[in-house]
């Protein structure tokens, strides 16, 4: 998995028994690598520069290959694995168009090993807008028979899965998610701005200033609107762009106020888009689990924290770790039950998440080794 915040690769190794929607899985192992000079090519492919068609060809195969050199640091001397399944890189998403940019043939013959790759494609075709993909994976990992749960992922933007209770088959299809705002898109760009860094490491830098309050009224109006739409989010809602909030703000306030009003404006913005979930019948949420890049942030998960209490939701939150889905891999993780699905033919799409029409199309592009 790469995430549209392009901070690194996660490679996960899943092991699953059983089939399906009954399947279970179990985390092995996962390891994190940079995209190296990777990032900055793929950066500006998806912020939609000019980019000639033989550089876009060569971009696909060496990340292909910067792939097949993770799998194979993941993968110990003398192991294998079944399928691999594969994200590959969003640079443009604004369905019904988005482009996951990636060569599994490439890495198909590098690994010597099945690869399944573009899964939101069947989904946007039939009509679903390509996103959240990861709110059946959440089921098949995090569902509980005693709760209902929120899977918060802090990525390059924020999701959110609300996973009912399972009573049942019957169950799924009161499985919702949605995309929230932008998060790490714009954590990070302050960094990359005015830290000198990629990212603020456990948000110090935030937790060392002092939110101005004219800018992130600014942010969390921008980031309310996005949380409201009711839509897939993507290429342009960054909120980074040529006068966008960064450069409107960046001359006036110090670096560390300004990191400090981005985290406190991102987690009102979750915060508040959490606390009016549309109830379940007589059913409030009993748990938000965390998961993503924005959890090692501690200036944000205390804000989403007290957006909640102020809110008067109260539910327990807590790391996905501890529910034997490391945060740091959920993602990746999930690509590998979402892989496994489509190699069983079951859509891993949601009519009542992605809006595509009924029944989901089966998913998945396929490479095979031999």
């Amino acid at each position: 998995m790469t995430g549209t915040s392009l901070d690194g690769v996660d490679c996960a190794l899943v092991e699953v028994s059983g089939t399906g929607l009954d399947m279970k899985p179990r985390f092995v192992r996962g390891v994190s690598g940079s995209l190296g000079e990777l990032a900055p090519r793929l950066r500006s492919l998806a912020e939609q520069q000019p980019m000639s068609a033989g550089d876009i060809a060569r971009l696909s195969r060496d990340f292909a290959l910067m792939h097949a050199r993770a799998i194979k640091g993941l993968l110990g001397e003398s192991e294998t694995c079944d399928l691999i399944s594969v994200h590959g890189q969003t640079v443009f998403h604004a369905p019904p168009a988005s482009w996951q940019l990636f060569n599994p043939a490439v890495l198909a013959h590098e690994t010597g090993i099945d690869v399944v790759c573009d899964l939101r494609a069947a989904d946007l075709a039939a009509g679903g807008q390509g996103a959240p993909i990861t709110p059946l994976a959440d089921w098949v990992w995090l569902r509980s028979p005693t709760e209902r749960r929120v899977i918060l992922n802090l990525g390059g933007f924020a999701n959110a899965t609300i996973l009912p209770r399972d009573e049942g088959p019957g169950s799924i299809a009161l499985i919702r998610g949605m995309d929230i705002c932008a998060c790490n898109h714009i954590l990070d760009g302050v960094a990359r701005a005015v830290l000198g860094k990629p990212y603020d490491e456990d948000g110090k830098a935030a937790a060392a200033g002092t939110v101005n309050v004219v800018a992130c009224d600014d942010l969390l109006a921008s980031l309310s609107q996005q949380a409201s739409g009711g839509r897939s989010l993507g290429t342009g809602d960054e909120v980074l762009g040529a006068g966008g909030w960064i450069d409107r703000h960046r001359g006036r306030i110090v670096a560390n106020d300004l990191a400090a009003s981005a985290c406190a404006a991102v987690g009102g913005a979750i915060g508040r888009a959490l606390t009016t979930l549309p109830a379940s019948p007589g059913v409030a949420i009993g748990r938000v689990l965390l998961a993503g890049g924005g959890v090692g942030n501690s200036s944000l998960t205390r804000r989403i924290a007290q957006a909640l209490a102020e809110g008067n939701a109260a539910p327990g939150v807590e790391n996905s770790d501890s529910y034997g889905l490391p945060g740091s891999f959920r993602e990746a993780a999930e690509m590998a039950v979402l892989g496994a699905l489509c190699q069983d033919r079951v859509p891993i799409t949601l009519p009542a998440v992605t809006k595509v029409r009924a029944p989901a199309p089966i998913a998945g592009v396929w490479a095979f080794a031999d």
